[in-house]
């Protein structure tokens, strides 16, 4: 049983909030790079309860400075890109992307006071799409070098999304393995020659049966969880009959990720990340084992439920995630139409802002919840302390040993399904022109 001082201990993420402390201790995905094209790349950030401006001056350098101008508290996300960069419109102090001021044009010519201001600034990398920026102290952990970092650009594909929740719960729906069985259950299986971009609507790897049709049918299925470097690793088996299963492995990147299978050729790399308590993005890396991301596709598939600037649900919960009853009675088993990223957000919004964890009672198909949160707390402690390990934080050759991780969805024979992730995935990436010449050179 969770009480409510554990409960605040693992969800409140303000720069005094034990959480809080432990996430700022890695880099967290602020942005998409798409956020930054156009007419004016200045974009307000909102992370973790703290707000920053993060923009692109004319030399294409990217910057995260705190958002409220050292002057007199002014909103620098409307500031001007010009002099090498971001001026602030009340009084023309300039701020370059390190946070130097450059100018302070109101005062005297003879004033000094430009060499004494400084404006807090942040490490900024952009990685596969995705602008991640870092706002702890000290050094910044090295990337892991997973394969939705490393692959090629044409490779790879990100979106992001809003969830009106806490990050936490939002999270724990991926460390789920046995809820796939119900919320996301169509009682129909597509054309799965049609599934590019969706999940949960091709084919399980190694057989011509629709995942649709093995979460239906097996909804039992038998979950290990195995702690490994990176955070946790899940296998759900699903005994199809005597001599097949089916096999589903999926991965926690401590600690706000999680590597999944999207297809037979593709997995999806997604963190949640606090906007504050109450509200989280969820950033989602697409990568492909075989030919290049169809970029535009994938794109346009989403824009039809997210609505941008802000990518907000157009199925929420002002508009009852558009539950129909008479799709739940044919359809789906939600009734909430065919996107599961809906699925996904009616449980966990329904939940609360904040989950009330003293009121849940957790079955032995939680086993990864459950891991999952004592890792989460002895990492909290560990950096209250100052003593003791704390998952991922890694230098450079370290980050270099790190590959995969493997995410698997498809049907082995039984006899052979504890061998069979690592089998598939190695046979996938010797079939992968990127992931092959990689596995050349490890």
């Amino acid at each position: 049983m969770i009480s409510a001082e554990q409960n605040d201990l693992m969800t409140r993420v303000g720069p005094q909030a034990p959480a809080g402390k432990l996430l700022r201790r890695y880099w967290q995905p602020v942005a998409l790079v798409d956020e930054l094209e156009g007419e004016r790349p200045v974009r307000a950030v909102r992370l973790m309860g703290q707000d920053f401006v993060l923009f692109r001056d004319e030399n294409g350098q990217l910057g995260m400075l705190d958002r409220d101008c050292p002057h007199r508290g002014a909103d620098l996300a409307y500031g001007r890109l010009e002099g090498g960069g971001l001026r602030c419109p009340f009084h023309g102090w300039l701020f370059d992307v390190k946070g130097t001021c450059l100018e302070t044009p109101a005062e005297p010519v003879t004033s000094k006071l430009c060499s004494r201001i400084r404006q807090s600034a942040y490490p900024v990398v952009e990685r596969s799409g995705i602008i991640f920026a870092y706002i702890g102290q000290g050094e910044p952990p090295a990337f892991p070098e997973f394969d939705c970092f490393v692959a090629p650009g044409t490779h790879t594909f990100a979106f992001k999304g809003l969830f009106e929740c806490n990050w936490l719960q939002a999270l724990e729906v991926g460390i789920d393995p046995a809820h796939a069985s119900y919320l996301h259950r169509f009682f129909e299986d597509e054309d799965t020659s049609d599934s590019y971009g969706k999940q949960f609507r091709g084919a399980s790897a190694d057989s011509q049966m629709p995942i649709t049709q093995v979460l239906r049918e097996y909804d039992r299925p038998t979950i290990e969880v195995q702690p490994v470097d990176f955070g946790l690793r899940l296998t759900a088996l699903r005994e199809l009959d005597d001599t097949q299963t089916h096999v589903r492995v999926t991965n926690v990147v401590f600690p706000q990720a999680f590597v999944i299978p999207m297809s037979a050729e593709m997995t999806i790399s997604q963190w949640h990340v606090p906007v504050d308590d109450e509200n989280c993005y969820w950033y989602a890396i697409f990568t492909s084992f075989t030919g290049p991301v169809d970029k535009q596709q994938m794109r346009d598939q989403r824009l039809e439920l997210y609505e941008l600037p802000d990518y907000t649900s157009r199925k929420n919960r002002r508009n009852n995630y558009g539950y129909s009853v008479s799709e739940q009675h044919s359809q789906t088993y939600t009734g909430m139409g065919m996107d599961i990223n809906v699925h996904d957000q009616w449980a966990i919004e329904s939940q609360g802002r904040i989950q009330d964890r003293t009121r849940e009672h957790l079955g032995t198909t939680d086993k990864g919840i459950v891991a999952f949160r004592r890792m989460l707390v002895k990492a909290i402690e560990n950096t209250l302390a100052g003593t003791g390990e704390i998952p991922l934080q890694i230098d450079a050759e370290q980050a270099r040993a790190f590959s995969g991780p493997p995410s698997i969805d498809g049907i082995s024979a039984t006899s052979a399904a504890a061998r069979y992730c690592e089998d598939a995935d190695l046979k996938r990436r010797q079939g992968s022109d990127w992931a092959s010449a990689r596995l050349k050179t490890n």
